[in-house]
């Protein structure tokens, strides 16, 4: 991997680095497509709503939800892939929704794509 790979809040309206990618399975709310300037939107690669909604953003579930998206990861390596082909060339930024902004899956992509 040549690039870094960064997370960013889509409400926090600042430059993103390299390219960008929208990594929730819902697109934001209150957002225009006009207004969020994204490489893509990869909602394939976003945790199944079934994780979500057993997550449900709990900071005493996130080691549990980590480990259970990274298997999902594991089994969707074509969702995966344009994260890592951008990673190849350059910065990523990754976009998501959460207010929590330590406990959130972009946090979680970011390590998996990172790798060990």
């Amino acid at each position: 991997m040549t690039g870094p790979v960064h997370t960013q809040r889509v409400y926090d309206h600042r430059p993103a680095e390299g390219a960008v990618y929208l990594v929730d399975r819902l697109w934001p709310r209150g957002m225009s497509k006009e207004e969020l300037h994204v490489d893509g939107w990869l909602k394939d690669v976003a945790p199944s709503a079934e994780l979500r909604t057993w997550f449900a953003h709990d900071p005493a579930r996130f080691e549990e939800f980590s480990r259970r998206y990274r298997q999902e990861l594991d089994r969707h390596p074509d969702a995966v892939r344009p994260l890592r082909e951008a990673a190849a060339a350059g910065p990523v930024t990754l976009l998501y929704a959460a207010r929590d902004t330590e406990h959130n899956q972009a946090i979680v992509l970011r390590d998996y794509l990172m790798g060990p």
